[in-house]
């Protein structure tokens, strides 16, 4: 064989162990390979009406009665959020309102200041936020008040300050019926006593599937099957561990169902 042959061929012979040894291309294959086996879409919402000085001043439990002080020009309970249309996601047509969160409860809606409500004896963390219409959270720090409290026959006998991080599941919850509610569901949850970065994720466990989450806002899920599904929020620190904190992780499941008069 003439000297040119072999040249060519062991230039060849190089090139192809070149390309199966090079682990930047084996990476990007894996990398393309995982995003492709995610079946659900998490993107960030678009950056929403703001309320600067919505403030919750004040939380009393009294005879099984609460009462909130909610002060702010630019935020009212029971009013429509401006750009409620825009966000293509499940709204309430009774307007804005309070979230409270009892321990690792779903939250109760309330559209007014002051209203009834059953809390059992013991201890209790009780987290209330506003929220705006379509149930994203008021994520600044004069929006909500979070306490750890002793509770004896319908009144709390004492209150303490929570310093300890902790993180709370708001949405996804109940039903969502037809199109408008179940292409795009949003995922929202609240933090406190910490930020999100390079020492501490959210993760979400949507039916088995995990998405790490590294900035605190609401997202939407796209790709969700109709009928039951399960979401685990959990708070972990920068090696991807549980942090030891209370009520982490927490479970909730919600429904989608389709709407029998668009398939008419």
């Amino acid at each position: 064989m003439k000297l040119s042959n072999w040249l060519f061929l062991i230039s060849l012979l190089v090139f192809a162990a070149c390309s199966n040894n090079d682990p930047n291309a084996e990476g990007d294959e894996t990398e393309v390979a995982d995003k492709q086996a995610l079946k659900y879409t998490i993107t960030p919402f678009s950056p929403s009406q703001s309320f600067p000085d919505a403030t919750l001043e004040s939380m009393n439990y009294l005879d099984g009665h609460f009462e909130f002080g909610v002060s702010g020009d630019s935020y009212q309970l029971g009013v429509q959020t401006p750009d409620a249309g825009a966000k293509m996601c499940a709204n309430s047509a009774q307007g804005q309102h309070i979230h409270l969160i009892v321990d690792n409860q779903p939250y109760s809606a309330h559209y007014t200041e002051d209203f009834d409500y059953d809390m059992p004896d013991g201890t209790h963390y009780v987290l209330a936020f506003l929220s705006r219409s379509y149930h994203e959270s008021i994520k600044t720090p004069t929006a909500y008040i979070l306490e750890k409290v002793e509770v004896a026959n319908d009144n709390f006998t004492s209150s303490d300050v929570v310093k300890d991080p902790m993180l709370f599941y708001s949405r996804p919850k109940g039903t969502y019926t037809g199109h408008a509610e179940t292409d795009k569901v949003m995922l929202d949850f609240y933090l406190t006593n910490v930020e999100l970065g390079p020492n501490f994720k959210v993760k979400a466990d949507i039916n088995g599937e995990e998405h790490i989450l590294d900035e605190w806002k609401p997202y939407y899920i796209e790709g969700l099957p109709m009928g039951e599904n399960t979401i685990t929020l959990t708070l972990i620190d920068g090696n991807g561990n549980p942090v030891n904190t209370p009520l982490n992780p927490v479970t909730r499941t919600f429904t989608l169902a389709a709407d029998p008069a668009e398939s008419n």
